[in-house]
């Protein structure tokens, strides 16, 4: 199956730290275990060529995933008149797409990826895939989606200790708590704004606004969510002249970038890198 590629940079896309569950295969492509099926995308010409254990409503599947469908050069346009770094250096962000992942799983993927370096952060998200998700064939290999509530609702804290997850292992416990005495806490922040959000989610021991920030952007698409990390302050603040604080940085941030706030510091991010390779 083909579809139109429009201009995503699938390896800045996958490759930027938003999701965990992917591999860049020796022809170039791309293969990524999605929440219900594993895909191979590979970019032929002008299109993205498809292929999956479950062909059923794919082309639709990966435009959502990708965020194919959303008007990226308008958006840009809007960015490039707030600040003069994104306006000289947006070209660097062509194709950067903020993908729309499972809300499940980023819900524990990214209590799991708190103070934590990828490497582990894939290890421990296959471990607890392979214990407790399904397991499903792909061009000859066995692959693992990564769990259902379901599937995880009586997992225990030495389970999780097993798989590496360290002091993590009681958020996640607090975090399946959390959906077991709320079925709908997940889909009630579709009808939030993002503050309300923030603090709901925040309400969770062992959530911070980090890990929040991640888990409104990566899963449910809110371009105003993001993280005030170390390298976001000391961005911020240097190239700004904004007091190194956190509030002060997010409420800059948000009065400048309003609605795409979240996106403009992710651009910021992929900028710094790109300079930095290329260097």
């Amino acid at each position: 199956m083909k579809i139109d590629k429009k201009d995503i940079n699938l390896y800045d896309t996958l490759f930027s730290g938003q999701c965990f569950r992917m591999c860049l295969e020796s022809d170039g492509s791309y293969t990524i275990v999605l929440s219900d099926r594993v895909v191979n995308i590979k970019e032929v010409g002008e299109y993205l060529e498809l292929d999956s254990n479950d062909m059923e409503d794919l082309d639709l599947v990966i435009r959502h995933y990708l965020d194919l469908d959303r008007d990226y050069d308008s958006i840009n346009d809007i960015l490039r008149l707030k600040c003069k770094p994104l306006n000289d250096n947006i070209g660097l962000c062509q194709g950067y797409k903020i993908l729309n992942q499972s809300r499940f799983e980023m819900f524990i993927t990214y209590i799991i990826s708190q103070n934590n370096n990828v490497k582990r952060i894939i290890g421990s998200v296959d471990k607890l895939s392979k214990l407790y998700g399904k397991c499903v064939k792909f061009r000859d290999e066995d692959y693992y989606l990564f769990p259902t509530y379901e599937e995880m609702k009586d997992i225990s804290l030495e389970e999780l200790r097993s798989i590496g997850v360290g002091f993590r292992d009681s958020y996640i416990r607090n975090a399946l708590d959390k959906i077991s005495n709320d079925k709908d806490f997940l889909e009630r922040i579709d009808f939030l704004s993002t503050d309300e959000a923030l603090e709901m989610l925040t309400s969770i021991k062992g959530i911070g606004t980090k890990v929040a920030s991640c888990i409104l952007m990566f899963a449910y698409g809110r371009l105003d969510a993001f993280p005030v990390d170390t390298w976001v302050r000391h961005f911020v603040s240097d190239n700004f002249e904004v007091k190194d604080d956190i509030k002060s940085i997010s409420n800059y941030m948000k009065n400048i970038f309003g609605e795409y706030s979240g996106l403009a510091i992710q651009y910021f991010y992929h900028i710094g890198r790109n300079k930095k390779d290329r260097s």
